[in-house]
């Protein structure tokens, strides 16, 4: 298996991520941030759950389209307006919500979220980023 994921004894315990990604491979992938963009253009969710729900199995799009899925991430990083710490259960509800569906893993690859004042678009509340590393 090309990625590693693992938490070293004295880093921030109970973290939803591993800390620490180790990787061999020669083909990197690179999914540029996803958005709760819907596959029909149906409106995207108004929620953050939803939209991390559904920003997540656009992701999972990209990797596939690549020939990775997310057990090939070795890091995500997550933009997210308006944040404050009492919106981590949400944002973990939605990606609990399709965690089986894409293959998520729990904890996920190391990661950080980043609050933004805004997205490009009014309505978006988060946007996706992965990064892969495959043989």
């Amino acid at each position: 298996m090309p990625v590693q994921l693992f938490t070293p004894e004295g880093m921030l315990p109970n973290a939803p991520y591993h800390h620490v990604a180790m990787a061999t491979g020669s083909r990197f992938v690179y999914v540029a941030g996803q958005v709760a963009h819907m596959e029909d253009g149906s409106p995207i969710p108004s929620d953050l759950a939803g939209q991390v729900s559904q920003a997540f199995r656009n992701v999972a799009r990209g990797l596939a389209g690549a020939g990775a899925g997310f057990s090939d991430v070795v890091r995500l990083t997550f933009y997210v307006t308006d944040w404050q710490t009492d919106k981590i259960g949400e944002f973990m509800a939605g990606a609990q919500a399709v965690a089986e569906e894409i293959g998520l893993p729990s904890p996920l690859p190391p990661s950080s979220l980043i609050e933004v004042v805004q997205l490009y678009e009014p309505g978006v509340l988060v946007e996706i980023e992965a990064t892969a590393v495959l043989d």
